[in-house]
């Protein structure tokens, strides 16, 4: 028996699902990426905001190195809710039917008056 075409016809079928494994972390890996980054990036949209920046200037510090969706709302002067977003590409392709693509990665923030 020819033990050589056995292995490679394993080969063929194990190569395309580990290559679909490889490609799903690269996109949750950049998913979290995305949300660690957004997570620092509210932390100063909040103190840039607390010492009483405007709108546009914080969009204008915080928009330096990427693209970032920023909403500020001002609910009946009793709390702020901050709130950033951005948008991830999906690279692999069935995980396109279980997420979004572009995949939108939202972080909020409530900061209350005292």
């Amino acid at each position: 028996m020819n033990k050589r075409g056995q292995a490679l016809v394993e080969f063929v079928l194990i190569v395309p699902i580990l290559i679909m494994i490889l490609f799903c972390m690269i996109d949750f890996g950049k998913i979290l990426y995305s949300r660690i980054n957004l997570e620092s990036k509210i932390d100063k949209v909040i103190s840039l905001y607390e010492e009483e920046k405007t709108y546009d200037e914080i969009k204008k510090i915080i928009n330096k190195d990427d693209k970032v969706n920023i909403k500020i709302t001002n609910k009946d002067n009793e709390y702020v809710e901050f709130s950033l977003s951005k948008e991830i590409e999906i690279i692999t392709p069935g995980l396109n039917a279980i997420l979004d693509n572009p995949f939108e990665n939202t972080i909020t923030r409530v900061v209350y008056y005292e």
